[in-house]
């Protein structure tokens, strides 16, 4: 009876390994965490597969998909097709959202506080440093601005929330194109580091006069005022799907190679001017084809079914086009020169 018992034991560790080795594992972004989580919280319950997301940061994303140490790499920060093309990868975006200031100022609670991307700029350059400064009453006209001194609150690990953040600092003020430029680490030229979107909201929120930016989902799950930014239109949306949708309503899918496609500062009155897809990162040539098919089997579901939890959590879906195209270009995901997976 021990004997039986010995080997129905190791018969059920020996599984367990097995399921635990089956378990799809990928690596990255901050900014999408809340929905990948969700997704595959949803996607266990359906089909009994697992997903292991590290939330890492975009940086860390691509330099471990290129280390072949995850399935797959996330980053909000895509790739440029030389890149990809350099390093043997494909990426497909999943869903769409939007970057926020976030501040911690006595009195100014979320959307009462006006900014654009040249103010912001100055601000996050050090040359701003008083909230009671000209250039943000100008933009506050009525406001008893504080005298209280501006902590500026960044990232410190590689961030494709940063790379969104500063492509629209670069995009919008040429003083801060020229002196940093946008990139997913850039050399802060002030401030506080915080790790992920976690972190600098955190440290946004127990220090008084900061000022940081985050995911929009981030804000609302932290409690942490955000403000509103003037968009291409010269109009003051408020950061949310809506907003969301219309900066990327004629985003150009389908005509951009390698799916490079930047949605900050687009046009319309509605849109909101730090908007941004974010994006996997896979390999066309796999090593292991049932790991392969395994990750675009969760993608694809997510597709199919994930488009309500994505709402949930102020993302925007992709459009079904979009998703068709996508689920066309998985056929370049290949092993032994065959597809490893295509949707039904």
């Amino acid at each position: 009876m021990f004997r039986n018992f010995a080997i129905a034991l190791g018969a059920a560790t020996m599984l367990a390994g097995a399921a635990h080795a089956d378990a799809i594992t990928g690596a990255g972004a901050t900014f999408p965490n809340p929905i990948y989580s969700a997704w595959a919280k949803d996607y266990k319950a359906a089909t009994g597969n697992e997903l292991n997301y590290q939330s890492i940061g975009s940086g860390g994303g691509i330099k471990n998909i290129k280390a072949k140490t995850v399935d797959f790499g996330a980053s909000d920060k895509p790739l440029l097709p030389n890149a990809l093309n350099d390093a043997g990868l494909m990426q497909f975006p999943t869903v769409i959202g939007g970057v926020v200031p976030i501040v911690n100022i006595p009195g100014v609670a979320a959307a009462q506080l006006k900014l654009t991307g040249p103010v912001l700029a100055d601000i996050f350059l050090g040359k701003v440093k008083r909230w009671d400064d000209p250039e943000i009453t100008r933009l506050n006209p009525g406001w008893k601005a504080p005298a209280l001194p501006i902590t500026v609150v960044h990232r410190s690990d590689g961030s494709g929330t940063s790379f969104v953040f500063t492509t629209y600092l670069s995009v919008t003020s040429p003083a801060w194109s020229k002196a940093v430029g946008a990139n997913d680490s850039v050399n802060w030229p002030t401030g506080l580091g915080g790790k992920g979107n976690d972190g600098v909201a955190a440290f946004v929120k127990q220090t008084p006069g900061s000022i940081g930016y985050v995911e929009y989902i981030y804000a609302r799950k932290d409690a942490v005022a955000y403000t509103l930014v003037q968009n291409k239109a010269g109009q003051y949306p408020m950061p949310d799907p809506v907003a969301f949708a219309a900066a990327a309503a004629k985003a150009p899918w389908g005509r951009a190679p390698g799916n490079y496609v930047i949605l900050v500062q687009q046009d319309g009155a509605k849109s909101w001017p730090i908007t941004a897809a974010t994006f996997i990162l896979m390999y066309k040539n796999q090593d292991n084809a049932a790991k392969g098919a395994n990750v675009l089997k969760f993608f694809d579901w997510a597709y199919k079914t994930g488009d309500a939890t994505a709402s949930r959590l102020d993302y925007v879906p992709l459009p079904l086009a979009v998703k068709n195209m996508i689920r066309k270009q998985w056929l370049q995901i290949t092993a032994g020169g065959k597809p490893v997976y295509e949707s039904k």
